[in-house]
């Protein structure tokens, strides 16, 4: 999938909008995918792509925060960590599927199915640049934002 063009999607998201991929046409579009709300790992994450925002947004660049939960988790979320980006709900998975983040994980010994944390970049073309999967937290997002300075 690497340095190919990513299909267009859209999703529903917080602040009552939809994204759509085709509608950041020129702008680096930096996506997250989390496993769930409100929980350690995610919030931490979640905050420090927050206190970078201004960096990213410095450089042409948009974040989107994905996970499998609900528009109402997603804007409680959102409100707590007071996120300045969108996050989407992608409840059936369909953007999920499309960058292959849906895992069995192992947890308190027992087989889920969910999200594994991943991060993409995709530049202005559409065009995804790098990818990151099953991404520790600490650092992670200035690892991303001196990624896409680059770009």
């Amino acid at each position: 999938m690497l340095d190919t063009p990513v299909p267009d999607f859209s999703l529903p998201a917080t602040s009552n909008t939809v994204f759509r991929l085709s509608d950041k046409t020129g702008k680096v579009v930096v996506i997250y995918f989390y496993p769930k709300d409100s929980t350690p790992g995610c919030t931490t994450e979640s905050q420090q792509f927050r206190d970078l925002h201004e960096a990213f947004a410095a450089v042409n660049a948009e974040i989107l925060g994905i996970s499998r939960d609900s528009l109402k988790s997603h804007e409680n979320f959102k409100s707590k960590q007071a996120l300045p980006f969108e996050l989407g709900s992608d409840a059936d998975e369909a953007v999920c599927n499309v960058f292959g983040v849906m895992k069995l994980k192992n947890m308190y010994g027992k087989q889920v199915r969910g999200i594994e944390r991943s991060t993409f970049v995709i530049d202005g073309s559409g065009v995804l640049r790098r990818e990151w999967r099953g991404v520790k937290v600490p650092g992670h997002a200035e690892e991303v934002l001196n990624f896409v300075k680059t770009l």
